[in-house]
């Protein structure tokens, strides 16, 4: 069993920044891969990165490429999602998940491939 806690939200203009963290709970931490998700008000549940276990393989959706930086910290059991030149569309609450298993790869972008969910944080960004 994993416990997922997001912290880092926010209100923000756009172009700014913000660093989202989640803290797993629970050992074995790095034997998952983890992914960060968006969901807006009548919208889809969203993908928008992934990372390996290792931190070597990381995966973006095309909306964030370039903007949004995913890295992880084993020792710490901690994941974050780095939020540069934020806009408006970038607003939603944010989710991360843990997929359980030591991949090479990270391109999991489905929602029901993860077996672990945190509680969301939200980031909004005023235009």
């Amino acid at each position: 069993q994993v416990q997922l806690v997001e912290s880092g939200g926010g209100l923000v203009q756009a172009g700014g920044s913000l660093r989202l963290s989640c803290v797993a709970s629970g050992r074995s931490f790095s034997n998952y891969v983890m992914g960060w998700f968006r969901q807006a008000p009548g919208k889809e549940r969203e993908f928008v990165a992934a990372i390996n276990w290792s931190g070597r393989s990381t995966t973006y959706s095309d909306s964030v490429k370039g903007r949004f930086t995913v890295s992880r910290d084993n020792a710490k059991n901690t994941v974050y999602l780095q939020m540069n030149s934020l806009k408006p569309e970038d607003t939603a609450a944010y989710y991360c998940a843990a997929k359980w298993g030591v991949y090479s790869g990270s391109y999991y972008p489905r929602p029901n491939e993860y077996d672990y969910w945190g509680q969301g944080t939200q980031v909004t960004v005023s235009s």
